[in-house]
């Protein structure tokens, strides 16, 4: 099996099992480090996640796969939070996330630009609008490479 299909196999039976524990899926990695393959799962819940939230998460995941089998090489499971930096993966993120300090990339340029880190003032589901200093930059949500929160230093 490839990366994607990994992925979206974990993406699909841990959804339900997540809703029910109220945490939510906020990414899933499976990528090869060195000569080490990692399945990563960042999972979220409103207040945070803690130490046990994640060993019931990483403990289900890994009952699943030892009976669903889907991955042939030896890999590292690791589930945890997102963190500070936490990417924005889905639409709800972005709306969740307006007023809060972003950084975005665009597969192409925009006003100029391919990164853009301010303040989310508005996203209606089509454009997202980032204030950089007094200058607000309308971002197509299509064209979006990639987003996610930013510490302010």
């Amino acid at each position: 099996m490839n990366v994607a299909q990994i992925k979206s196999i974990v993406e699909n039976f841990s959804s339900s099992y997540l809703e029910e524990n109220g945490l939510s899926l906020v990414d899933v990695e499976y990528v090869k480090e060195g000569s080490n393959w990692f399945l990563r799962i960042y999972v979220d819940k409103e207040g945070g996640i803690d130490i046990e939230d994640c060993g019931r998460v990483s403990e289900f995941v890994s009952a699943k796969l030892d009976e669903l089998d889907p991955i042939e090489d030896a890999y590292f499971l690791e589930v945890s939070s997102p963190g500070a930096e936490r990417p924005l993966k889905k639409a709800e993120d972005v709306t969740k996330s307006i007023g809060k300090h972003v950084f975005i990339t665009t597969y192409e340029q925009i006003d100029g630009a391919k990164e853009f880190e301010g303040r989310l003032d508005e996203f209606d589901g089509t454009t997202l609008i980032v204030v950089i200093g007094r200058r607000k930059h309308a971002i197509p949500y299509n064209k979006v490479a990639s987003a996610r929160l930013a510490i302010v230093f």
